[in-house]
């Protein structure tokens, strides 16, 4: 039996219809899932297809549009033409059997086919389909301009709950995350993009070496002192003060010093720098930048009222970034270790925040310090021997330095009760 040519005509009709079907179905899911981000960086790499996939994403709306509509049309005019052909060939049970084909073809490959390509490649699937679906913006654009109209009566009579901004940090940290997890980038890149990120919220506060920690000494102090001071605290610069430590006048350099003590200075007040001053609420970005504009490597931290509150250094500042700097000098000792019973000592200089952090607690209090939420949580300066429980965790004070708490143990309420019941079983 020969086939006529209207009916040839039909079929190639039909499998066009299905492969509209599919381009819109795909170009629908790349567009939607695309990184903007990615199309971007692909468009600074000279992508044309790129560009202009950019620049119909920014109307959204009338994309979608245009999508919906195009679908529409090429399923609706697959199945008028496959009920016409399938009656042609089986009369009354033509239509039954087109519904049941057109069913199957759409659905594999018109809709699951199609976006599931598009789903594993947005960005290069939204490129090549960016010059057809202009040219079918065009097309429709008076279809286009009627669904945008009744867009706009919608938004007025139902208008869109206000949401709430998004965290750009939150999103950044958890793209950082995926990064890291698919492989494409290893833990020690992943820990360093985190901390750049969470840069610019840390005040110099969180990381100064508080007042009573510093190392300093008078104006009038004798060469021989500042240089036995020099020998024995290690430090490569030391603050020098006037009268009191409220009085910085000057900033030491150990190197300057020797050099200045070879050719026979006598005045240390000769040979110090002036000194750098910042405010406690002053950011760590920012400190960086003083340190770099001034060519320092020492910074004076002031209170509100003028008096010094401690000394930051532009290491504290780096260490933010890359994790601490050792050099050969140094004495290293974690500031939190947990001991074979589950029991954590903790320096009582750590920073609460991150302390609470590592045990899974939220950080809801005043203090800076651990040994400052000793204080708080207690209200009175501890001693030895001082126990609190707060936030299901189990404290007590097991060293002091005068009034200064420097080490608290912490363990976990629930996990001290796992392991008595254990012992007990046992």
């Amino acid at each position: 039996m020969s086939v006529s040519p209207a009916v040839w005509v039909l079929l190639a009709v039909l499998a066009a219809c299905v492969a509209l079907s599919a381009f819109f179905s795909a170009a629908e899911t790349a567009f939607m899932s695309a990184s903007r981000v990615r199309l971007k960086t692909m468009q600074q790499h000279g992508s044309a297809g790129a560009a202009l996939a950019l620049s119909l994403t920014e109307d959204g709306d009338r994309l979608l549009s245009a999508i919906l509509v195009g679908n529409n049309l090429v399923n609706i005019g697959g199945t008028a033409i496959a009920t016409l052909l399938f009656a042609m060939w089986l009369g009354d049970l033509g239509a039954t059997a087109s519904t049941v084909v057109m069913t199957l073809l759409v659905l594999f490959l018109g809709e699951v086919t199609p976006k599931t390509l598009a789903r594993r490649a947005p960005e290069r699937i939204a490129c090549r389909a960016a010059r057809p679906m202009r040219v079918v913006l065009t097309v429709l654009s008076p279809v286009c301009r009627l669904f945008s109209c009744w867009q706009r009566y919608l938004s007025r009579r139902h208008p869109r709950e206000e949401a709430e901004e998004p965290d750009i940090e939150e999103e950044l940290i958890t793209m950082v995350d995926e990064a890291q997890q698919e492989g494409g980038m290893d833990a020690h890149e992943s820990s360093l993009i985190r901390s750049a990120i969470e840069f610019v919220d840390q005040d110099v506060k969180d990381i100064m070496t508080p007042r009573v920690d510093v190392t300093a000494l008078a104006d009038d102090t004798p060469m021989e002192e500042a240089q036995t001071l020099f020998r024995e605290s290690g430090y490569s610069r030391l603050p020098v003060y006037h009268e009191d430590m409220d009085h910085v006048v000057g900033v030491l350099n150990e190197k300057d010093f020797y050099t200045a003590l070879h050719r026979g200075e006598t005045d240390l007040r000769n040979v110090m720098v002036p000194p750098v001053y910042a405010p406690a609420t002053l950011t760590v970005s920012n400190l960086l930048k003083l340190c770099q504009s001034t060519r320092t490597h020492l910074v004076v931290v002031l209170d509100e009222f003028g008096g010094m509150e401690g000394i930051v250094t532009l290491e504290d500042a780096l260490e933010e970034l890359v994790g601490e700097i050792y050099d050969e000098h140094d004495d290293v000792s974690e500031e939190m270790v947990q001991g074979e019973d589950g029991v954590w000592l903790v320096s009582g200089g750590m920073q609460l925040s991150a302390c609470l952090e590592r045990l899974g607690v939220e950080d809801t209090y005043e203090a800076d310090t651990v040994g400052g939420w000793a204080a708080e949580v207690l209200g009175h300066i501890p001693a030895v021997g001082a126990a609190f429980e707060e936030a299901g965790l189990r404290c007590r004070v097991t060293a002091m330095d005068r009034r200064r708490v420097t080490q608290v143990s912490i363990a976990q309420i629930q996990q001290e009760e796992a392991d008595v019941k254990a012992g007990e079983k046992a």
